[in-house]
């Protein structure tokens, strides 16, 4: 099957060709002689009933620098002129982020939108995992000071960040006896009319965090990341250190528990956080982390993920 591909994303210019997932991706899509767009976000409109994107044709070649040949722009009606969008570009999960979903949700019944835009917008990487309380660690949403600080002489040792933060930017740990919490939360708030997300720290985070990915409800390997000595985060984004792992009966519980939602709600490629058995995120806007896992297992995700594409559609 020959399928023709817009991936809404960052700059193709700008990636690393040797860690960008979407790049990955297109380079599978090129492999199998698919026709493939990149569009940024802004250039998607929705115009009179249609839904439109400014795009350019690439051509990518695995050669940092000389990685994307960008094409004349043309204007795409996404519901005739491909089969398939990505919706890749990276948060924040802002207002911009939902209304670009909004848009993306109007080619249902057309176009094969991945990950399905309005399970996107509806489903936050922060509070997803909540469905699943048995198998995250302790945790508190909240703007309320004082629901914060009970949650704290729970859990004296706490991990706090922003709700709808990434890449690890905005997580503090703070000890017990830690008097930083009051003027933390005042920095936060200050910030934004948004609650944070209070965990209990997990002190397993040293050993590492797993990547664990997931195509259509099934996972297909794992990543560990290890974060730089002294540093909470284990984000690649700050530092943390990618190595080898496989997938544990703990892991494979929480995939078995969370893959059949994913599956029902069209988020066709997930990247699930695991620290110590226990999940805090569940990775559906632009996840990561296939050319590691790639390099280290053998795995190819996108050879996977494409197959899967294509059984989509063929049903």
């Amino acid at each position: 099957m020959s399928l023709r591909v817009a991936v809404q994303m960052d700059p193709i210019q700008n990636v690393d060709v040797d860690a960008d997932t979407s790049f990955a991706l297109i380079e599978e899509a090129q492999a199998r002689g698919y026709e493939t767009w990149v569009y940024p976000a802004e250039n998607l409109s929705w115009a009179e009933g249609r839904v439109l994107a400014r795009a350019q044709p690439v051509r990518v070649k695995h050669v940092q620098g000389e990685h994307a040949d960008l094409g004349d722009e043309v204007m795409l009606d996404l519901a005739t002129d491909v089969d398939v969008v990505l919706m890749r570009q990276d948060p924040p999960f802002d207002m911009a982020y939902q209304t670009a979903a909004h848009i993306l949700e109007f080619l249902k019944g057309q176009t094969l939108v991945l990950n399905d835009p309005a399970w996107v917008r509806s489903s936050p990487e922060k509070i997803v995992p909540l469905l699943f309380p048995e198998i995250i660690p302790p945790t508190l949403i909240s703007r309320d000071l004082q629901a914060i600080s009970a949650f704290r002489e729970t859990h004296p040792d706490t991990i706090i960040k922003p709700l709808y933060g990434n890449g690890g930017e905005g997580v503090f740990r703070l000890k017990p006896g830690d008097g930083n919490f009051k003027s933390l939360l005042e920095m936060f708030f200050a910030r934004s009319r948004e609650p944070v997300i209070a965990q209990a720290f997990l002190p397993a985070v040293s050993e590492g965090d797993k990547r664990i990915l997931i195509i259509d409800g099934e996972p297909v390997g794992a990543i560990n990341r290890v974060p730089l000595k002294g540093e909470t985060r284990s984000n690649m984004h700050v530092g943390g250190k990618a190595e080898a792992s496989g997938l544990d009966k703990a892991d494979k519980k929480i995939c078995d528990a969370i893959g059949p939602l994913l599956k029902e709600r069209g988020l066709m490629l997930v990247g699930i956080d695991v620290i110590g058995g226990l999940m805090t995120e569940i990775n559906v806007t632009s996840p990561t982390g296939v050319q590691e896992l790639k390099r280290f297992s053998g795995v190819d995700t996108c050879s996977v993920f494409w197959d899967a594409v294509s059984r989509t559609l063929a049903t």
